[in-house]
C-alpha cells in the first residue's frame, strides 16, 4: 500500500463516488427493494424521481471534497431534490421512521463503498484520515435527511391543519342541517298535542304529516352523514380495489334506481362500451349511484323524453378513463356551477315542492369523496333547459398507498 495525506485521500473518494454514483444508487434501490418488497418504479413513481439518489450522491461527493455546511444546503437543486422527497413520501403516506431508514441504508452503502475503494484501491489512510471522510459523508447525508424530513413533517402538518378546518367546517354544516328539521319538529310536537285534546282529526293529520316529513328527512340526512364519515375516517389503504367492469355496476346501479325512474318516467340508458378499471368497486357505485339519483330527480316535467345516461367520454390524459352521466333534465344555473360539489348546496331547493323533491346537499359531496379517494378528478358541465353532464376520470392503474408500506 502507498501513503496519501488526508486532503488526498478526501478527494480521491470523492473523485470515485462521482464515478460510480449510478452503481451506488442502484446498490441503494436494491436495499430499498430487499426491504419495502415493491419494485423501484413504487418507490419513485417517475423517471425524474428515479433521478433524484444519483444527483444526491454526487452531490455528498462534492461535500466530501469541500465539506462545509454551506456548500450543500446553499445548492438549490440538491435542496429541491431532499424535499421533493419528502413532499413524495408524505404523499405516499409513508412515515418518518421510514425516511430515516433509507437515508440510513444510504449511509451504511456508503461507509461500505469508502471500506472497498480502500482496498481496490490500495491505499492506506490513517484511521483518522478514514474516519474523517466518513463523517464528513454521515455530515452531508445528514444535512439531506435534515431536509427531507423538514419537508415531510412540513406537508404533514399541513394536513393535519386542513383536515382540522374541514372537520370545523362540517360540524357547522351538520348542525345547521340538522336544526331545521329538529325545529320543525318540536314546534309540531306540542301543537299536534293541543289539536289530539281538541278532537280535530284533520288538524292531527297534518301535524302527523308534517312530522313524519321531518323524520324521514332526518333518516336519510344520518344515513347520508354515515356514509361521509365512513369515507373521511378510513385509512387510504383499506379499499380492495380490483379490475371492475363500468358496466355491470353501472346496470346495477340503474336496476336499483327502476323504481325511482319508473315513477318520473326516465329512462336509464347504460352504454355497451363502458371500460373496466382497477378502483374500489363500492366506491364506484357510490359515484354512480348519487350521480345518477340526482339526475333522475332534477328531470324535466315538461320534457316528452326524460333521459339518463351512463356513457365512455374522451379523456385528453392517457392516463385516466372517463366516464360521463349525462342527462336532459333542469341544468344548473351558472351561478350555482363553482359550488354545487360543496356540502348542503343544493341548485333547485326552491322548486322541491313543485318537483317532489327532497335532499340535504351531500349527494354530489359523497361523489366527489369517492372520486378524490380513487385519485380521480371530477367536472360538471351544465345548461339550463338542455341538461347536465359529470365527467369522472379515473386512474388507469392507480398505484394504492399501502405498495410503498
Amino acid at each position: 500500500m502507498r501513503d496519501i495525506t488526508a486532503a488526498n485521500f478526501g478527494d480521491l473518494i470523492a473523485e470515485r463516488i462521482t464515478a460510480e454514483h449510478v452503481s451506488i444508487a442502484e446498490r441503494w434501490l436494491t436495499r430499498l427493494r430487499d426491504l419495502l418488497s415493491v419494485d423501484a418504479n413504487d418507490i419513485f413513481p417517475s423517471e425524474h424521481l428515479l433521478d433524484h439518489i444519483p444527483g444526491l450522491i454526487r452531490e455528498l461527493a462534492d461535500y466530501v471534497r469541500s465539506p462545509t455546511a454551506e456548500a450543500i444546503a446553499a445548492n438549490t437543486s440538491i435542496v429541491s431534490k431532499a424535499q421533493e422527497l419528502g413532499e413524495l413520501r408524505h404523499s405516499q403516506q409513508a412515515s418518518v421512521h421510514q425516511l430515516l431508514a433509507e437515508y440510513r441504508l444510504l449511509g451504511g452503502i456508503l461507509s461500505s463503498f469508502v471500506h472497498e475503494e480502500i482496498e481496490r484501491l490500495g491505499v492506506s489512510p490513517t484511521a483518522s484520515e478514514a474516519v474523517d471522510v466518513v463523517r464528513r459523508l454521515n455530515d452531508g447525508l445528514w444535512i439531506l435527511t435534515q431536509t427531507t424530513v423538514d419537508t415531510f413533517v412540513a406537508e404533514y402538518t399541513e394536513t393535519i391543519a386542513s383536515h382540522a378546518g374541514r372537520l370545523e367546517g362540517f360540524n357547522r354544516m351538520v348542525s345547521h342541517e340538522l336544526r331545521q328539521p329538529l325545529g320543525t319538529l318540536v314546534y309540531a310536537l306540542p301543537l299536534l298535542r293541543a289539536e289530539t285534546a281538541r278532537g280535530n282529526v284533520e288538524r292531527q293529520d297534518h301535524f302527523l304529516a308534517v312530522m313524519d316529513r321531518n323524520i324521514r328527512r332526518l333518516m336519510q340526512l344520518m344515513e347520508q352523514l354515515e356514509v361521509l364519515s365512513r369515507l373521511q375516517t378510513s385509512p387510504p389503504d383499506t379499499p380492495a380495489v380490483q379490475d371492475t367492469d363500468v358496466t355491470t355496476v353501472a346496470r346495477e346501479v340503474a336496476r336499483q334506481l327502476r323504481e325511482m325512474a319508473d315513477a318520473r318516467g326516465v329512462e336509464i340508458r347504460v352504454g355497451n362500451d363502458l371500460p373496466s378499471i382497477v378502483i374500489d368497486t363500492a366506491r364506484l357505485e357510490l359515484i354512480l349511484v348519487n350521480l345518477m339519483s340526482n339526475a333522475i330527480k332534477y328531470s324535466d316535467p315538461t320534457k316528452e323524453t326524460r333521459t339518463v345516461s351512463v356513457e365512455t367520454a374522451r379523456s385528453d390524459d392517457q392516463a385516466f378513463t372517463c366516464v360521463v352521466v349525462r342527462d336532459n333534465g333542469l341544468g344548473i344555473p351558472a351561478q350555482d356551477l363553482p359550488t354545487i360539489f360543496r356540502r348542503f348546496v343544493r341548485a333547485h331547493k326552491d322548486r322541491d315542492s313543485e318537483l317532489g323533491v327532497r335532499g340535504s346537499g351531500l349527494g354530489l359531496a359523497i361523489a366527489v369523496e369517492c372520486v378524490e379517494a380513487v385519485g380521480g378528478q371530477i367536472r360538471v358541465e351544465s345548461t339550463v333547459g338542455v341538461g347536465t353532464s359529470f365527467f369522472v376520470s379515473i386512474p388507469r392503474n392507480p398505484i394504492t398507498p399501502s405498495m410503498i408500506g
